[in-house]
């Protein structure tokens, strides 16, 4: 949905719902959005943040079954303008872990994935708007620490997969002037997790590498050729997973600004946020009200700011909460996504003041239009924590709504 004034395009990410098919994807449009709208958006368009798995995109590009999607939003007065091309495959009900990375940007199969959503991203994106895919932050960290050679070849591999990428959104612009870009989201142990590296990944490898790769196949300037990477490669600014590697909004912007890269879409979530007392008893408390929240399906990394301001890392809650009582922790952040509703969860809380940061600034700067909730952990929340999901999802928005 548009907001008025503002010229930003609201939506919820559908990975909310469980569905891996085409046929399962469109059921569950049908059945949660015609009423999402008449709730919140009656008498005008609404937007949809449309995640497809692998299998699902290609069996939306088989036959008219793109057209009659067509037919469809235009029939209950709905657009697309953003996709999840994050999670490949199997994303609900079943272990997800590390390999919602898999395959990673070094492998063909995301590549062929991508271009995949970017025609169908092509085909139902309104004429009026740029679409935005978000993509995963090139692998998992974990995989490379121990090769750096071999992560050296990840990070050149990924960026000529993803100049290939590139080269098609280009050649889709001239022949329809739709401006669609991939939106890279760092997040806890991706390759690219942080600001820093977001950036030195940039300067040191996608506009260099990438760009002699379209200077070459485009017969451009190799300048012209890092313009258009600038332009089709952005960031995807998840405010959970920036949150709980300690950024501060306003100095994600400004260093991005600065080194040109262009935010395509904030995705709007929060994480789980904790101060750690000193007393064991205390933080025995604490371990008891996070053990829910260790559950099977994702990963929950967690960062642990100390005393002196370090970080240390924890791969997962499960790998974390043993460690906490003996911790030099002051505070825990653990990505979970959590109903961004809610600030405070008895002992816990959330980082949703950096949303409510991060919503300020972008009616200052207009940094990005393309706002998406994600609460995708619905399935998995402690039951306390459940109502039901149009109403859950509703308040998400009125939430957003009364925050801008």
């Amino acid at each position: 949905m548009k907001i008025a004034n503002h010229n930003f395009h609201l939506t919820y990410c559908t990975n909310i719902h469980p569905g891996e098919s085409w046929s399962e994807v469109f059921v569950n449009l049908q059945k949660y959005i015609p009423e999402l709208k008449q709730r919140l958006s009656p008498q005008a368009s609404f937007g949809i943040g449309l995640r497809l798995a692998d299998t699902a995109a290609k069996q939306l590009l088989n036959g008219s079954n793109l057209a009659q999607f067509q037919t469809w939003l235009n029939q209950q007065d709905l657009y697309v303008f953003t996709l999840n091309g994050f999670p490949y495959g199997g994303f609900h009900r079943q272990v997800v872990k590390d390999q919602v990375y898999a395959p990673d940007w070094s492998n063909q199969e995301r590549v062929e994935y991508t271009l995949n959503l970017t025609k169908i991203l092509a085909a139902l994106l309104p004429e009026s708007l740029d679409g935005g895919i978000s993509t995963l932050p090139l692998s998992y960290k974990p995989w490379w620490l121990e090769a750096e050679e071999k992560q050296d070849k990840v990070f050149k591999s990924s960026c000529l997969n993803i100049a290939a990428v590139v080269a098609e959104m280009i050649g889709i612009q001239q022949a329809t002037g739709k401006l669609l870009h991939i939106d890279l989201e760092p997040e806890p142990d991706g390759l690219i997790e942080n600001t820093s590296e977001v950036i030195a990944f940039y300067q040191n490898w996608l506009l260099p590498i990438a760009g002699n790769y379209l200077a070459e196949k485009l017969n451009i300037s190799h300048s012209l050729a890092e313009t258009k990477l600038l332009d089709h490669v952005r960031i995807c600014y998840d405010t959970c997973h920036f949150s709980v590697e300690y950024e501060q909004p306003e100095s994600v912007f400004t260093s991005l600004k600065a080194a040109g890269i262009k935010i395509g879409k904030i995705q709007i979530s929060a994480a789980i946020q904790v101060k750690i007392p000193s007393d064991i008893q205390q933080r025995s408390v604490i371990v008891e009200r996070l053990q829910p929240f260790a559950e099977s399906t994702y990963l929950h990394q967690v960062i642990e700011r100390r005393h002196d301001g370090t970080l240390y890392h924890y791969p997962d809650l499960i790998n974390a909460l043993p460690q906490l009582t003996q911790s030099q922790a002051e505070e825990w952040r653990t990505h979970f996504h959590v109903p961004i509703f809610i600030r405070d969860y008895q002992i816990l809380q959330s980082t949703q003041d950096d949303i409510v940061t991060i919503l300020h600034l972008l009616q200052q700067n207009h940094a990005c239009q393309h706002l998406e909730i994600e609460t995708y952990t619905w399935d998995v929340l402690p039951a306390e924590m459940k109502i039901d999901i149009l109403t859950s999802i509703q308040r998400e928005y009125d939430w957003v709504l009364s925050n801008l």
